[in-house]
């Protein structure tokens, strides 16, 4: 006899499925914030560049890296969103393995900046957030290998 929680998930397990496409717009929304956060990091780095502060070149390529991830990141989003299994599980792996990037290299001693570390942090979490959901029953089931 199946259970009201074993319907749902296999009801869900769709990717046009209204609750697949709700974490979806979850996913998106928190990959645009990442994205929105790398261009305020790499446009803080370039206003203090042009007003004469330091600014290193590992600043340069940190920020410039981490812009470059979310968007492609962001057009994996939506390859998954559109039902893609390759993307959705990049997207997977993507949302765990970049906070940890961003972090383990920003927190080398001596190599940037306080302000830096913190900006690009929030980058961290915002990706790191959107593991939450792509990594839930709901999406997992939606995107289940077939055999």
């Amino acid at each position: 006899m199946e259970t009201h929680t074993h319907l749902t998930t296999a009801g869900a397990g769709r990717p046009d499925h209204p609750h697949t496409r709700q974490a979806f717009g979850t996913v998106r929304t928190l990959v645009a914030a990442y994205g929105a956060l790398s261009v305020a990091v790499l446009a803080t780095v370039a206003v203090l560049a042009m007003n004469g502060h330091a600014v290193t070149s590992f600043m340069w390529g940190r920020s410039a890296g981490v812009l470059a991830s979310a968007a492609v990141t962001y057009w994996l989003s939506g390859r998954a969103a559109r039902g893609a299994r390759w993307a959705y599980l990049r997207m997977r792996i993507i949302s765990l393995v970049m906070p940890v990037a961003i972090i383990a290299l920003d927190v080398l001693p001596g190599t940037l900046p306080t302000w830096f570390i913190l900006l690009q942090a929030t980058c961290a979490l915002a990706i790191g957030a959107a593991a939450f959901p792509l990594n839930g029953a709901g999406l997992r089931a939606a995107f289940a290998k077939n055999f």
